[in-house]
């Protein structure tokens, strides 16, 4: 018999099956015993039976090598605490605002007391830019590459033994350094561009609820690290800035740190303590972050803060985009890193031309 869709051979080995199984429960004497044959629509609602526990099967697999990872190994390494003890005549924070990014970026290290107050000749130096996308620096989703440059022409005139940028975009890195303009004008200023297909990975306990994880070497190695995130908008989060800006510390099962993000990213601020925050707000991604993609979501700002409490300086970005402080924000301060209340460190403003 010829079917068109398969359905009429079905609902005929269906029929002559009930047929059979009728007959047989009339009791008529030529009934066969009930047979249940293996029609199309039962091999299918099994195939797809066993597709689905698999699927459930596949998925327990990775949640259960995931808690293996982090919570069944020792970490190799542990991340030290990176800041530098100041004089209590330095501000704690410095906004500088000018047409000129390089500009605001040295105006307001320069009135934190200068890079040379905070690197050595011996030191290893990581730059931690907002590299997540590949996006153009007109489109605001990264760290503007003069912002970068200017950090790493002060760390190599302070004399620093190594400067290194990295961070782990989500696709592919080297394209992503490439688009952002970060890669060329990086290492047009002296700095080692390190991308995390390139890098070596270190086992490092991040909180007693996270576990351990995979972090790029680099941070590791570093004996001063930099964070210089932009300040943009961000879909999930609310505002991403310095504190988020610690997830591109690894490329590895970064989903898992969605599990009660705000609190994820509180804990990663907690164990990276960095020497100092630049906060770029040159151009600013205003709607659709974190990715972006449209100019018509990107607003002029012309503005770098600098300073030494994260907490202040995400509070201040959230002033700029004109939106509440995300629940990161509050449990950061209840941890003591630092505190929400960014006027009440006195913020020193600058103009730069």
């Amino acid at each position: 018999m010829t079917d068109r869709d398969g359905t009429t051979r079905e609902r005929a080995d269906d029929a002559s099956e009930t047929a059979t199984e009728a007959t047989a429960a009339s009791g008529g004497a030529s009934a066969p015993a009930p047979r249940r044959g293996h029609t199309r629509r039962r091999v299918l609602v099994w195939a797809a039976g066993s597709l689905a526990g698999a699927g459930a099967l596949g998925v327990s697999a990775v949640f259960l090598t995931d808690r293996l990872k982090r919570f069944g190994r020792h970490a190799e390494r542990r991340i030290g605490d990176h800041r530098v003890a100041l004089p209590g005549a330095v501000p704690r924070m410095v906004i500088a605002r000018g047409a000129d990014p390089a500009a605001n970026v040295r105006a307001a290290v320069e009135r934190l007391g200068g890079m040379a107050a905070l690197v050595t000749a011996a030191d290893v130096v990581l730059i931690k830019p907002s590299l997540g996308w590949e996006r153009t620096p007109e489109q605001a989703a990264n760290t503007q590459p003069e912002v970068i440059a200017e950090v790493v022409r002060m760390c190599r005139a302070a004399g620093a033994r190594r400067v290194i940028v990295c961070d782990c975009p989500l696709g592919k890195s080297r394209r992503a350094l490439q688009v952002s303009g970060i890669l060329a004008a990086a290492q047009a200023a002296g700095a080692e561009v390190i991308v995390p297909e390139e890098s070596r990975y270190v086992t490092v306990e991040i909180s007693e609820r996270l576990g351990t994880w995979d972090v790029l070497e680099p941070f590791v190695i570093a004996t001063k690290i930099i964070n210089v995130p932009t300040a943009k908008h961000h879909d999930l989060t609310g505002v991403s800035c310095g504190l988020k800006n610690w997830f591109g510390i690894t490329a590895k099962n970064r989903i898992m740190l969605h599990t009660d993000v705000q609190r994820s990213i509180a804990e990663l601020a907690a164990m990276m303590r960095p020497t100092l925050t630049i906060v770029d707000a040159s151009r600013v991604l205003m709607e659709h972050g974190p990715a972006g993609g449209s100019l018509s979501d990107v607003k002029t700002v012309r503005t770098v803060a600098a300073g030494f409490d994260p907490v202040a300086l995400d509070a201040w970005a959230c002033t700029v985009l004109g939106r509440p402080f995300p629940g990161n924000i509050a449990i950061a301060e209840s941890m003591g890193l630092g505190r929400a209340d960014f006027a009440s460190l006195v913020p020193v403003e600058l103009t730069t031309g």
